[in-house]
């Protein structure tokens, strides 16, 4: 292969190269997802070291949850790459861009509009994408996720979702696209400085409104009502200086019975999140002897967590816990140190893009002979000739983020939360079925957060004072 590679063209070198990797690491995330499909095939009993954490029917059910999950990852996975390679191979990029430009000529635009044109290749770009992707999405939520009990969306609940996230998309997308070429265009010698500095306000601003002006188009947003558990966090919040400013409530039982937690803001105004799945007083999917007055929608989502048979959430004092591991993320830095990763990363690869882009070979190995459009170089230089450089800096990340979740369960334990963090922790694995045993290969380079017994027992001895 290395042989046939050097007899070839420049061109034609970048191009098979970048198709080559592109099946080496999927082969090799192929390969580590066969490994811990083995896993589930085979762990069928409950290790010993577990029985005190996860009863034998739980088990079953997480089992043949993740099981199927990994299946249909596979499949998935495999569609894509094989779409993706013969885009490639077919000229599906130029001929994308082709098909733009002619819908350019008939609306009276010339060729010198390339920004617009750019948008308008975005804009097929991604409606091709999200119909491709359509049918994956529509299995997993109403096959996999509605077999093991997850999913709460009905059918005509899932497609205005669907077309309300693309358009929202779309109208951050665009205007953000077209901005960043016309700085790269403009802004001479040093656009790559300029092009930073305006991702990283974007990313900024984004962070900023995302949970006070996009999020909620989507799901309901509640202050969480006065009581014991509001007041327990701002007493937590206050004994550690977060500037806490609001507390809310997010109806995330509408989508899925999966549940999470986290803050955002920055400076003096910092506001949590908590899923209404996540804590066990305000669960709708506890709630089976209050009266129904949701309609045929909650009747249904009751009767999946019956045939659960488990009570969904943390108590308070657990709830507090998981957060106190949360707010150790921020107290530690993790939080600051991540942003300061990703805007060196960012600044690193907008460097390297300035020093790439005058490459004419790069364009021409992906079917652009007699143009160079910048949005296209983009897509060339982020997209393939970084990834070798991306998946190094993504397993590099995976570690550290282990690394930063340890420190925020060590957080918690010396906020004397150790007890109900452990208590919480098994909770949390068996409300989204976390299958407990994992290959160590796969865990090495897949999981952003240690093996659940792993975190107990870092926890273990604090539990037992």
């Amino acid at each position: 292969m290395i042989l046939m590679l050097s007899e070839m063209s420049v061109e034609s070198q970048i191009f098979y190269s970048v198709l080559l990797f592109s099946w080496i690491v999927y082969t090799w995330e192929a390969y580590l997802a066969s490994r811990q499909r083995k896993i589930y095939r085979t762990t069928t009993h409950v290790p010993a070291e577990l029985g005190n954490i996860m009863d034998a029917e739980t088990f079953e059910k997480s089992r043949l949850y993740q099981l199927d999950k990994s299946t249909f990852s596979f499949w998935s996975g495999l569609y894509s790459e094989a779409e993706g390679t013969l885009i490639l191979l077919l000229g599906g990029i130029p001929f994308l861009w082709n098909i733009a430009e002619q819908m350019l000529y008939r609306a009276g635009f010339s060729a010198e509009y390339e920004i617009i044109h750019s948008l308008v290749f975005l804009l097929l770009a991604t409606l091709f994408s999200a119909f491709t992707g359509l049918p994956w999405s529509l299995y997993n939520t109403f096959v996999i996720e509605e077999r093991h009990g997850f999913n709460q969306q009905t059918l005509g609940f899932f497609f205005k979702d669907a077309v309300k996230k693309f358009l929202v998309t779309q109208c951050i997308l665009l205007p953000v696209a077209s901005l960043l070429l016309y700085i790269i265009k403009m802004g001479g010698d040093y656009f790559f400085i300029y092009a930073w500095l305006f991702t990283l306000v974007v990313s900024l601003v984004l962070v900023t409104i995302y949970a006070d002006y996009i999020a909620p188009l989507f799901d309901k947003f509640t202050p969480l009502p006065e009581g014991d558990l509001k007041e327990s966090i701002e007493n937590m919040a206050k004994s550690i200086d977060f500037p806490l400013t609001k507390v809310y409530v997010v109806e995330g039982s509408k989508r899925s019975s999966h549940s999470n937690a986290y803050f955002y803001g920055f400076f003096k105004n910092k506001r949590i999140v908590l899923f209404d799945t996540l804590l066990e007083d305000y669960s709708p999917l506890n709630k089976e002897g209050t009266e129904d007055t949701s309609g045929n929608e909650n009747t249904e989502l009751k009767a999946k967590v019956k045939n659960l048979n488990k009570k969904q959430g943390c108590n308070n004092q657990e709830v507090l816990a998981v957060l106190g591991h949360e707010l150790g993320h921020w107290k530690l830095g993790h939080t600051v140190k991540n942003i300061v990763i990703s805007q060196v990363n960012s600044f690193l690869c907008f460097f390297l893009f300035a020093v790439l882009i005058g490459r004419k070979e790069l364009f021409a190995a992906f079917g652009f002979y007699n143009t160079q459009p910048t949005l296209i170089g983009l897509m060339i230089i982020f997209q393939f000739i970084f990834s070798p450089y991306n998946e190094v800096l993504s397993f590099c990340l995976t570690v550290l983020s282990r690394r930063f979740e340890f420190q925020a369960d060590a957080f918690a334990r010396n906020l004397g939360k150790a007890k109900d963090l452990y208590s919480a922790l098994i909770k949390l694995n068996k409300d989204n079925l976390g299958f407990p045993v994992s290959d160590w290969v796969f865990s090495m380079w897949h999981y952003s957060h240690p093996p659940l017994l792993e975190r107990l027992q870092a926890l273990k001895v604090d539990k037992q004072n």
